[in-house]
């Protein structure tokens, strides 16, 4: 009786070590938060293809001479622009992670930097548009247009705002190298700013 008990442990705790019941942290980056934001947000962007398709499919001539006259090299800038930003992101994780607090700071800096210029180079483009004779009236390309970049548009303005209060909590000890989740977080939502943008560019500035 007492070999049967203990046999019985022995392969009890032998089929402990083999299957593990302790939860196992997610390789996948950001927290839960943040990726129901996402979720939202990119539903959003949905929407407004989805729009921009419906639209096209019942107004095809206005949809291929749209993009013809829109300013391709602002949207090619930008877009070059927002891939730079998001390599600023990913180096400025990988500083924090070997400990260089400064020099992720000064990586986060130049992201919030492609921000603004972003900004500006799309508000000139704005003001362009309207000396061309192009608003939101002009046709429902346009209104398309406008409503989905500046849509975009505002999502680059608070997500500049967010990487710098990131800086801030990395200037300020908060974020090290062992406990950085909030800047994870808004690296995975600068990237879905991005990734956004990559599908504005091509529907509105280059398909046909």
């Amino acid at each position: 009786m007492n070999s049967l008990t203990s046999s019985t442990i022995v392969s009890s705790k032998s089929f402990s070590k083999e299957i593990d019941f302790t939860p196992k942290k997610s390789n996948i980056p950001g927290s839960i938060a943040i990726w129901f934001a996402i979720l939202a947000e990119m539903s959003e962007f949905a929407i407004m293809f989805i729009v921009y398709f419906l639209a096209k499919v019942h107004n095809p001539e206005l949809f291929y001479e749209g993009p013809t006259r829109l300013n391709t090299l602002a949207g090619t800038t930008n877009t070059l622009i927002m891939l730079t930003s998001s390599f600023f992101v990913v180096r400025a994780i990988m500083a924090i992670r070997d400990n260089k607090r400064k020099q992720s700071a000064n990586w986060l800096w130049g992201a919030v930097g492609c921000g603004i210029i972003y900004l500006i180079i799309k508000a000139f483009e704005y003001q362009w548009n309207a000396s061309q004779g192009l608003t939101t009236e002009t046709n429902i390309f346009y209104g398309v247009y406008y409503y989905v970049t500046f849509n975009h548009f505002l999502h680059v303005g608070w997500g500049s705002a967010g990487l710098i209060w990131v800086i801030y909590r990395i200037n300020t000890g908060i974020y090290t190298s062992t406990e950085h989740e909030g800047l994870i977080n808004m690296a995975v939502y600068w990237h879905m700013i991005d990734l956004a943008w990559i599908t504005i560019f091509p529907l509105l500035y280059v398909i046909r």
